[in-house]
């Protein structure tokens, strides 16, 4: 849905003939070359459905797809799960389509991503720090040691910005903030049962799986890969990290390829046969 510093997430529109898809890959904002939000101003995951909705509107679509990884796979499972008539099929990358957080939890949650903001309006008048673009790469490197360098290349060229004396990031670092916005496993629960499209869950196995190994996180992700499969969604485990998707496509992409052929594209021309056939 977004291509930023967390990988690549796509759109595409199921208004296409068996052999074409077209893809949208949209920098949401904060990320990439897309606008930051005004001051004071939390990022959260309604205010990025809201901004897919936008785009959505923007380019007149009735009936899409949607690929989101990790926190794009949040957004693409809170968008179909209130916007269910606009979309066809889901695909999580790494991600289960919603994060619950515990009751007893969210106060302190919350309180934590304030503190943050106003900590982190204190220091607005620091400038950003300028690189060069090796430091920048080893910078990522650093951050997310799961990325090949490859991959840390492709995600600069919209990750960096030109200044003076080298570049600097170009995302809003507000996105690392604890996020407030928070909903529980029931609340989860019932988002995910309002889902139409059809749903393709791409796991790696030292992925999420192993970042939430937490006994209570596991809770919370079991129940929702257990809802997926009882509603006959599809749900696979591929070897690789949190960005196996970015460092090693090619075992990703069958099941994506797959899924989209199965799902929309056959269904589609399926449809435009029937529609042909009543003229």
């Amino acid at each position: 849905m977004l291509r930023a510093l967390k990988g690549v997430r796509q759109l595409h529109s199921s208004t296409m003939k068996q052999a074409e898809c077209r893809y949208v890959a949209v920098d949401l904002a904060g990320h990439g070359q897309s606008s930051h939000r005004h001051p004071g101003v939390f990022y959260s995951f309604p205010s990025y459905v809201m901004d897919v909705r936008r785009v959505i509107d923007a380019l007149q679509w009735n009936k899409f797809s949607i690929i989101g990884h990790s926190m794009g796979g949040n957004i693409a499972g809170m968008f179909s799960a209130l916007y269910p008539e606009m979309v066809d099929a889901v695909i999580l990358l790494d991600s289960y389509g919603f994060l619950p957080t515990d009751l007893k939890e969210m106060p302190k949650v919350m309180r934590q991503g304030m503190d943050e903001m106003l900590q982190f309006e204190k220091k607005t008048e620091e400038k950003k720090r300028v690189y060069t673009y090796e430091k920048a790469v080893e910078r990522l490197l650093a951050a997310n040691p799961t990325l090949s360098e490859q991959s840390v290349h492709i995600l600069l060229e919209r990750g960096l910005v030109q200044a003076e004396g080298g570049v600097v990031f170009s995302r809003d670092f507000r996105i690392n903030l604890k996020n407030i916005v928070r909903i529980s496993l029931e609340q989860s629960l019932e988002l995910q049962s309002r889902i139409r499209a059809s749903v393709l869950v791409v796991l790696a196995d030292s992925g999420f799986e192993k970042i939430f190994a937490e006994p209570d996180q596991k809770k919370f992700t079991s129940a929702l890969l257990r809802a997926y499969r009882d509603r006959n969604h599809t749900v696979v485990t591929v070897p690789g990290s949190h960005h196996v998707h970015l460092n090693h496509p090619e075992v990703v992409a069958p099941h994506v390829s797959d899924f989209l052929q199965t799902q929309v594209l056959t269904q589609s021309a399926r449809l435009t046969d029937k529609q042909t056939s009543k003229l």
